[in-house]
């Protein structure tokens, strides 16, 4: 019989309150905060200061989920993210559920905006392109290439129309999203444009780099015609017709620049929701909030700053001018114009200083009435603040704290009844439920490098890095006792299993042997728990583990010098020395029946020892980094072990074989704490997560599990089969480019598999019908007997099921990898697929991506053309009746809007203001298009 296990699965993971890599920002309601938490998304709700919700992907894909770089929130209830891998999910927060995942860049996601009606979202990737997505239609609408580095920031301008985008190429670069092009590119920061904003009113666009000033832009909104740019321009660059275009298409005009206190470089710039207050967060400690003044504000300051000037002028000139003097002064006078720069719209209100380095601010969309705004910091020791900023201060109304550690989790130990979890860190120590992850106790500490939690779950000990032993009541969550035990810091600390004490190993040597006792507290009633130094021996190295066997007979101590030294537990003598590691040994654990000793070692191997004998009975090379923790499932000899390579791995150590490899972690694992039934672990890491794996009814078996890995490995290889990586990059020109959105994928592949198998099995089918009317014609009789595998359906309608499987994202990369013969094949089914309104949509789209893939070949083919014929008399009605229902429809409720609008005026009027310049626009347009065709039109009779 071929031997199976169980499989451990990641069940839950807790104590990260916002993390690193990524922004936060508010909803639309401004009531919750979006901080991402590694792969997951925490909702906050910001005046409770609790976690109501969390976003997390589906747990379908056993591979891990990467971490969340980047977040935006629509105006509506969607939020999107972009995760590690370049895939975006856009989530529902009311529900709680991602409702679609959109797959179409290389590299992490660094920078995601949505337009002001949520209609549209543009992202930009560590792959240097931009993609604009349309969100209603959870598709790609194109991407556009031509910046050299990494896209930082994402904007639009002009209701959408157009999009500026900033990158580490130290460019900034305007799109015309209608036209598909770039129609400008900014050049002059002498660094990596960090970040950009513009304000609700489209009037100033902002960019920050690591220089030390803030730039500004004036925007443009109406595009001038050339003569009256020329009539502008003057006779300088009006007879330059170069130029006068040059300047048609600026959308963005320098307005000047403003200086910034601190010499970091800019890390964040938002304006506030109303526009008055300016953000600009730097890589450090510190966020610069700026005033700003409205029109009439501005322009007293400018005319002050001018009075001033005037008033210096004329006392420097005298009483003693000559005429000469006087008549410039004049002509000076009449061209003092009042020109309103930067620092008369830009004042500098005051500076916020945060207790550790800021990683990302936003400002909330709901103004308060008490004061200008509210901003929400995240920290880079997980930590939240919340800001309220009024004219004079700004003070802090909120921190959340206590739902995570301020640093790495150095330790977790389980208490016997696997009720209770502790986790220690560099300041605190923390108590858990692990079942529901949610923290119990908090109390201030040393660094704590190990911890035990004493039987009957009352007390916990924490051995500190500077030699000391905390004694912890857990039922009050006070610090009882600190016990001066060792001159170095603690390395580890062994329970003994009578329960009477515990073993301590620490760098200044020694090993000490301590026993509990109760005593009476002087000033109270009450008795508190004590400990006594009962043994000590000298070591002659630092001891960096100590572990007792489960029958209490040996003690084994890990040492600098690589070795590990078992002794007589009751007379201390030397039993055994292991030597082998060629690097200290940093953990090891006894099995519960005293038969192995397993060391993990910084040399990334794991050693199997027989404690009888102390022959080493396998040497595994376990991690790709050093192995932190190893610990043996009770009455089994299954063990788990951890290391700096983010991976946990479940072994059996008496067939030496690597049962299962969990991943889940995304930063160096430092601690491993295994429950006594073995139904479930947790880990600790410098990630600041604790993770909870359960085990499952699911059985599994080593075979498989190896094949699987071989399929990982081949998958992971799988997009340098798709790009060949030695071939040269092309050259892009300064105009930028357009591509297609998506990309391919495994997906995509196995799409269109699925759509070349349905095809074949429907022209089986197709000849099989065929054939059967045939022998009715002839007076065969005989039942038709249906294809199992087509599920009743007709060969059409079977070719239609699998096409409308596809995501809409994917299908433009399913349909280019689709031979011709297959997609000629295609074409022929979809004319009967318009006859169902619901698809009309999918058809349109299927029939442009083939044409526009297979154009040249379509027309040379002769038998492409009576269905090329056949659709080009069916589509356009098709359309036009959908267009209609449409139109009807959004008339009914336009209708409806004003029969509401005109009970209530307040709840329609900005949807009835949109609409009417929606139409406007349209009209404008049509009007445009008619004109060029007629132009058209007669240009070619003249020319006739």
């Amino acid at each position: 019989m071929v031997k199976s296990y169980l499989r451990y699965e990641p069940a839950a993971f807790f104590g990260v309150i916002v993390s690193v890599e990524s922004n936060i920002t508010y909803d639309s309601s401004g009531k919750h905060l979006l901080a991402p938490a590694l792969e997951k998304l925490g909702i906050w709700h910001v005046r409770q200061g609790v976690c109501t919700k969390t976003l997390s992907p589906s747990l379908s894909s056993r591979a891990p989920s990467l971490a969340v770089t980047c977040v935006a929130s629509a105006p509506s209830s969607l939020v999107a993210s972009g995760s590690a891998d370049g895939s975006i999910r856009i989530w529902d927060c009311d529900k709680g559920s991602c409702e679609t995942t959109l797959n179409g860049h290389k590299g992490a996601v660094t920078a995601l905006r949505y337009n002001k009606v949520g209609s549209l979202l543009a992202s930009g990737s560590k792959d240097n392109d931009v993609i604009l997505w349309d969100v209603v239609g959870e598709t790609g609408l194109f991407r556009l290439r031509g910046h050299r580095d990494q896209i930082t920031d994402l904007v639009f301008l002009d209701s959408g129309k157009k999009l500026v985008s900033s990158s580490k190429d130290k460019f900034l670069r305007v799109w015309d999203l209608e036209t598909q092009h770039c129609m400008q590119v900014i050049s002059g920061h002498h660094s990596e444009i960090w970040s950009i904003d513009v304000d609700p009113d489209e009037r100033y666009l902002v960019t920050g780099s690591a220089d030390l000033e803030l730039r500004f832009y004036n925007v443009k909104h109406e595009l001038m015609n050339g003569e009256s740019m020329a009539n502008e321009t003057g006779p300088e660059t009006g007879n330059d017709g170069e130029s006068a275009t040059q300047n048609k298409w600026e959308v963005l005009k320098p307005f000047g620049e403003i200086q910034r206190q601190s010499k970091d470089r800019v890390a964040t710039v938002r304006f506030s929701k109303s526009g008055n207050l300016l953000a600009c967060q730097v890589a450090g400690k510190t966020v610069e909030i700026f005033r700003v003044l409205d029109e009439v504000e501005s322009k007293r300051k400018a005319k002050r700053r001018l009075n001033r000037k005037k008033e210096k002028k004329s006392a420097k000139m005298g009483v003693e001018a000559t005429d000469n003097v006087e008549a410039n002064h004049g002509t000076e006078e009449a061209g003092n114009v009042l020109v309103v720069t930067v620092p008369d719209v830009f004042k500098l209100l005051q500076t916020i200083r945060a207790s550790k380095k800021i990683c990302s601010i936003s400002f909330c969309p709901v103004t308060p009435k008490s004061s200008l705004a509210s901003l929400a910091l995240s920290l880079n020791n997980n930590l939240l603040e919340f800001y309220s900023i009024e004219s004079g201060s700004s003070t802090k109304t909120l921190a959340i704290e206590l739902q995570g550690h301020r640093s790495d989790v150095r330790s977790v130990t389980l208490s016997s009844d696997n009720t209770l979890l502790m986790s220690t860190s560099h300041n605190a120590v923390k108590i858990w439920n692990p079942s529901t992850g949610s923290c119990l106790r908090t109390i201030d500490s040393g660094y704590g490098l190990c911890g035990l939690i004493v039987p009957h779950n009352k007390y916990a000990m924490v051995g500190t890095r500077d030699g000391k032993i905390e004694i912890i009541d857990i039922g009050s969550g006070t610090l009882s006792e600190v016990v001066e035990a060792h001159g170095g810091s603690i390395r580890s600390i062994a329970t003994i299993p009578n329960g009477n004490g515990f073993v301590t190993g620490s760098a200044d040597h020694d090993v000490k042997f301590w026993g509990y006792q109760i005593k009476q507290r002087p000033s109270q009633d009450s008795k508190c728990l004590t400990i006594s130094n009962v043994r000590t021996m000298k070591m002659n190295d630092d001891v960096l583990v100590v572990a007792v066997s489960p029958d209490a007979k040996y003690v084994a101590v890990a040492l600098l010098d690589c070795t590990v030294k078992i002794l007589f537990m009751d007379s201390l003598k030397f039993f055994l020395s292991l030597y082998g590691h060629k690097l200290p040994v940093l953990c090891m654990d006894i099995s519960s029946d005293g038969d192995l000793i397993v060391t993990g070692s910084a040399d990334k191997n794991l050693r199997i020892w027989g404690l009888d004998f102390g022959d080493c009975h396998k040497s595994i090379f376990a991690h790709a980094d050093s192995v932190m923790a190893v610990q043996f499932v009770r009455n089994t000899h299954y063990m788990f072990s951890v290391g700096k390579d983010r991976l946990v791995k479940y072994w059996d150590a008496d067939k030496f074989e690597l049962l299962l490899t969990l991943e889940g972690h995304h930063a160096d694992v430092w601690c491993l704490a295994v429950s006594n039934r073995g139904d479930f672990f947790v880990t600790g890491s410098h990630d600041r997560s604790i993770r909870r794996w359960d085990r499952t009814e699911e059985p599994f078996f080593i075979e498989e599990e190896k094949e699987k890995r071989l399929e990982e490995i081949f998958e992971a290889d799988i997009d340098n089969t798709f790009e060949d990586k030695h071939i040269p990059k092309e050259e892009l020109p300064e105009e930028g480019a357009v591509a297609l959105a998506g990309k391919r994928t495994l997906e995509t592949l196995t799409a269109t598999d699925s759509i070349i198998d349905a095809l074949d099995v429907a022209e089986v089918e197709l000849k099989r019908i065929a054939e059967h009317e045939d022998e009715k014609a002839r007076g065969k009789v005989a039942e038709f007997q249906p294809n199992m595998i087509m599920l009743g359906l007709s060969p059409s309608d079977y070719v239609l099921r699998a096409l409308s499987n596809i995501s809409t994202n994917d299908l433009e990369q399913t349909l280019l990898a689709l031979p011709f013969s297959d997609a000629l094949k295609l074409l022929s089914y979809t004319k009967d697929w318009t006859s169902n309104p619901d698809k009309v949509e999918l058809v349109c789209r299927i029939v442009t991506v083939l044409l526009q893939i297979h154009h040249s070949q379509l027309i040379s083919t002769p038998s492409a053309r009576p269905v090329l014929a056949a659709l080009k008399e069916i589509i356009y009605p098709r359309v036009k009746e959908c267009k209609d229902t449409l139109g009807f429809n959004l008339a009914a409720m336009d209708h409806l809007k004003q029969l509401m609008a005109s009970r209530s005026d307040a709840l329609f009027r900005d949807a009835k203001s949109k609409l009417l310049e929606i139409r406007s626009q349209q009209s404008k347009r049509l009007e445009a298009r008619t004109e060029t065709k007629t132009e058209n039109k007669k240009k070619k009779k003249q020319k006739k």
